[in-house]
């Protein structure tokens, strides 16, 4: 009688598990000990785009329902930081009908600015949920062109 090998099937939930656990692994190593965005936390990142344009860099943060006074940008050493609180609240009440709906959350967000940023001439405007950071470059930093002799 020969006896065949049984081979155990793992269950699916500890296939969820390992991936979590990759997950996480692979996110420590992009954000070191910093807050990292999370499906089981309500932490809200904005969208971020950065543009490097000829004579400064261009930030773009998607805030919506936050208002200016609840948005704070600090700069310390070479870490520009975004961070703020989203409050938004619709009542409806009508005849016979009420409905109320809630959202709450605050967002940070760290970017490291090149050396070749002047700090003191930061400029931020927020419009229609779209905060715009212009981060003007040195005189050192601003691109050269250079003709080149034949």
């Amino acid at each position: 009688m020969t006896l065949l090998p049984i081979r155990r099937r793992e269950m699916p939930i500890n296939d969820l598990v390992r991936a979590q656990s990759e997950m996480q692994d692979m996110m420590r190593s992009l954000f070191g000990n910093r807050d990292m965005p999370s499906a089981w936390q309500s932490v809200a990142w904005p969208a971020i785009d950065i543009a490097d344009q000829e004579r400064e860099y261009i930030i773009k943060a998607e805030v919506p329902g936050c208002k200016i006074e609840d948005i704070e940008l600090s700069v310390s050493g070479n870490i520009l930081t975004i961070s703020g609180e989203k409050k938004q609240e619709h009542e409806v009440k009508e005849k016979g009908y009420y409905h109320v709906e809630r959202s709450f959350g605050s967002f940070r967000r760290d970017l490291n600015l090149a050396g070749d940023v002047d700090i003191s001439k930061i400029d931020a405007e927020c419009k229609n949920g779209v905060l715009t950071i212009r981060l003007p470059k040195t005189e050192k930093a601003k691109t050269a062109k250079i003709k080149v002799k034949g």
